[in-house]
């Protein structure tokens, strides 16, 4: 090792490689950052440690994948609340997305694994398929409703009239994903193992919830939305009405 010196300190350098197949490398590289530093800093206050490498680079920017998260999830309310021309509908499109994510990080529990950056690169994925598949079971909706069918039978029929699209939709995600969950053993396909996890049972599961929920959701809002309409009708009905008392005299 040659005897260099940086800032008049002596840098060492330390490098491994992690098998993938084994261990999943953002856990290695989590446990050294927040364990096998700190007790050797305790020990050796005098050194100064600093990670570096494709991982840790991986690790540092969780921030900003969570803020293009957000930013992603802005521009779909966007896109959805403009053609719909309704607030309540977008925020109703995308209530799916949270099931999404409880489906796949309960399924990273059962299957053992942990969840990393890839594995949210594929819940971001699953939540755009998932506001697909409820995107088209609200605009059929709103389509029958243009057409003169009540709020119940159109509510009825959205199920009925896009189950094969939805479901063929989901599950020909899923099952393209499942030979590289369980029987692709190389090393390179066991890092985005994660990701296609998350993927084919997020959307798996918040396509369950989507048959079930969004019809359900969708009679709510309207009911709610009726009961602030009479409302309004009432008042204002209450404010044009004209007694006898207040009728010019002749």
């Amino acid at each position: 090792m040659a005897n260099t010196r940086t800032s008049c300190n002596r840098p060492i350098n330390i490098w491994g490689s992690v098998d993938a197949s084994q261990v999943d490398p953002f856990e290695v590289a989590k446990d050294i950052r927040d364990n096998f530093i700190l007790k050797l800093l305790k020990k050796y206050p005098k050194v100064n440690s600093k990670l570096s490498g494709e991982i840790q680079e991986e690790l540092d920017s969780v921030s900003d994948q969570i803020r293009d998260g957000l930013i992603s999830f802005m521009v779909i309310f966007s896109l959805l609340a403009i053609p719909l021309k309704s607030y309540s509908q977008a925020v109703m499109i995308m209530t799916v997305i949270p099931f999404g994510i409880i489906g796949a990080v309960f399924c990273h529990f059962m299957l053992g694994m942990d969840l990393s950056v890839l594995s949210v690169f594929g819940i971001l994925a699953a939540a755009g398929i998932a506001v697909n598949d409820s995107l088209v079971m609200v605009d059929y909706v709103n389509n029958a409703r243009k057409r003169g069918e009540r709020l119940k039978d159109a509510v009825m029929h959205a199920g009925t009239k896009r189950f094969r699209a939805i479901m063929l939709t989901s599950l020909t995600t899923f099952i393209g994903l499942v030979p590289i969950i369980y029987f692709e053993t190389s090393a390179q396909a066991q890092i985005v193992i994660p990701m296609a996890v998350s993927l084919s049972f997020g959307v798996l599961f918040a396509t369950i919830v989507t048959l079930v929920f969004i019809p359900s959701l969708y009679m709510i809002i309207e009911d709610i939305r009726g009961v602030f309409t009479s409302k309004k009708h009432e008042k204002k009905n209450t404010d044009v009405a004209i007694t006898p008392q207040e009728l010019p005299s002749r």
